[in-house]
């Protein structure tokens, strides 16, 4: 087959031109990392709020709060980012889970002992310190319990429920940390930055943190919202219903943003529960009617 000369002219000319979309490629992969970075940032944004409000207004527990729900919504963007762009990386998978650790980690857990033990009244007497201590160990379980959290997800490869009802993608085994740290986060901001003050709030507060800090390690399942496809075209009904749920974040954040975590918290006890229930009683063997000798 001969070729014509014109075709040999051409092909310098198309390898130059993909140039600029291998670049925009490159560039696609950076911006999950940009959000992944905003993350980082929120957290150690919630940290500095943390420290000054052990020394100044309870005012600044509540921009803490605030800080770990802006990264909430940011460590959702950047893994739907890279799976809209298929930009996925390994590098993006590590930098996620250690901005997690931080960000839904050490920074709600710094929150959850300064908020509710460290600020209590020295008229408690011997209770103070005592309460201080439990604490400390209920914060420190929520730690640990979010980064085997990740540990867990990291190594295991398309994890299954343990109460498989729809098991699949649609569902987390165990609750992921963010919403463990939006749970504390909520809790929180609902107080408006106002810290615990009586014994018996923060014994309250010390078994929500515990139970927080269980239920992430637990193999209960919850859901994932991965199935809802934002480059499909959506129904009505459901941009409606986010534009009441961002409105209704707008202007009552404590109350709305309080309950949806403790729902989210509570459905993989609900689920559980169902499933145990069901195990107990299970549905008679359906009824085959004989069939007659010809």
């Amino acid at each position: 087959m001969i070729q014509d000369p014109a075709d040999d002219h051409d092909l310098p000319k198309r390898r130059s031109d993909d140039k600029p979309s291998r670049r925009l490629r490159r560039g696609m992969y950076i911006l999950p990392s940009l959000f992944t970075t905003a993350n980082i940032a929120f957290g150690y944004y919630a940290i500095l709020q943390v420290t000054h409000g052990s020394i100044a207004e309870g005012w600044h527990f509540d921009n803490a709060a605030k800080a770990i729900g802006f990264a909430v919504l940011f460590d959702g963007l950047d893994g739907r980012i890279a799976r809209m762009t298929h930009t996925s990386s390994a590098f993006g998978r590590e930098l996620d889970s250690l901005a997690d650790v931080i960000t839904f980690g050490v920074a709600p857990a710094m929150l959850a002992w300064m908020w509710g033990f460290r600020q209590l009244p020295l008229a408690l007497g011997d209770a103070h310190g005592r309460l201080i201590q439990i604490g400390a160990i209920a914060s420190f379980l929520f730690l640990i319990a979010g980064a085997s959290r990740l540990a867990r997800f990291n190594i295991t490869a398309n994890p299954q429920p343990s109460n498989p009802g729809r098991p699949g993608k649609k569902y987390f085994v165990g609750m992921p940390i963010p919403a463990g740290a939006g749970v504390i986060a909520a809790v929180v901001h609902f107080s408006e930055g106002d810290p615990v003050v009586s014994w018996w709030t923060a014994v309250t507060w010390a078994l929500l943190v515990v139970a927080a800090a269980y239920l992430m390690v637990s193999t209960w399942r919850f859901y994932s919202f991965k199935d809802i496809d934002l480059r499909s075209r959506q129904p009505f009904r459901l941009i409606v219903l986010f534009g009441l749920l961002f409105a209704g974040i707008w202007y009552f954040s404590r109350y709305v943003l309080f309950a949806i975590a403790l729902l989210y918290m509570f459905s993989g006890v609900f689920w559980r529960l169902t499933w145990i229930f069901r195990r107990r009683n299970p549905p008679p063997p359906a009824y085959k009617e004989a069939s007659l000798p010809s």
